[in-house]
């Protein structure tokens, strides 16, 4: 890798003042809310709500949290009690689930065995005190918008969209698309990220830990969480400090792809556009 691109993706972060409490929360966030992602009620506590992925709250509230939907006379929609108000949010529950359930193992690990954190004697923790017992969590997720064209005019294209969605569906392996691109362009800072995070605890083989197409859209939405691992090593400790930088900093990386596939015993021609995002948190 070239001393730019090193640059480009590897941007020193600076810190610049000290935050005791890098995660205070506002007032104005009860300590319960209650969503309802697409006709799922679920709760959610405010420390979790805080502990969330950066690019995962925006893809929930896109135009920030609002508390409540008002109905049609102007009124806030109330839950099962009047003092319950219910969020609704246009975003997959099980998704969300994935991620609260990788918390709760992560977090019932660090009960049974407590250990100080890969960053506790960084230079981040000398500014945010409050890391030094978090474990650090990698972060990446793909927005793949899809088109197919299809030669036979006659075909009902609403059923092809859907089938095509079920296509790339299937197609799950974490790292095949991005290899393909690299194979294509011979990307080195594609093959360096790659290698970045199979260090980091994701191996080449891997599948999407989540993947779903999207209900009326032709857009499939995958994510996978891994625990940065610690070895001790030397480049064990670089790869943690490198994806340091993606700290409460996703990193998004945009790419197209076409591919003449069967579907429905005939060729289509199917386009995608994908979009990664990368990202570190700490629970």
């Amino acid at each position: 890798m070239s001393t730019e691109e090193e640059k480009a993706i590897y941007q020193a972060q600076q810190y610049d003042d000290f935050d005791n409490g890098y995660e205070n929360i506002p007032d104005a966030i009860p300590d319960t809310l209650y969503l309802k992602l697409r006709g799922v009620r679920m709760k959610l506590h405010k420390e979790t709500l805080v502990s969330l992925p950066e690019s995962l709250l925006i893809a929930m509230f896109p135009n920030g949290l609002v508390l409540g939907k008002q109905s049609d006379d102007g009124e806030l929609e109330l839950g099962c009690k009047e003092d319950l108000v219910t969020t609704h949010v246009d975003f997959d529950p099980h998704c969300l689930g994935y991620v609260l359930h990788f918390y709760e193992g992560i977090l019932k690990e660090k009960r049974m065995n407590p250990r100080r954190s890969l960053f506790a004697f960084s230079q981040a923790a000398q500014y945010y005190p409050s890391i030094i017992d978090k474990t650090p969590i990698i972060v990446l997720r793909e927005e793949l918008e899809y088109y197919c064209i299809s030669k036979d005019q006659k075909k009902d294209l609403v059923k092809l969209r859907i089938a095509a969605g079920e296509y790339l569906k299937s197609e799950n392996q974490v790292f095949a698309a991005l290899e393909k691109n690299i194979a294509r362009a011979n990307n080195v800072a594609e093959q360096h990220l790659i290698g970045l995070l199979c260090q980091a605890g994701f191996s080449k083989e891997d599948h999407w830990a989540h993947r779903e197409v999207e209900p009326n859209r032709t857009c499939v939405n995958s994510m996978s969480l891994v625990a940065l691992k610690s070895t001790g090593t030397d480049q064990m400790d670089n790869t943690a400090q490198k994806l340091l930088l993606f700290w409460r900093k996703p990193a998004r990386k945009c790419w197209w792809d076409g591919n003449t596939v069967e579907i429905d015993n005939q060729n289509v021609r199917l386009w995608a556009r994908r979009t990664w995002t990368l990202e570190l948190t700490m629970i």
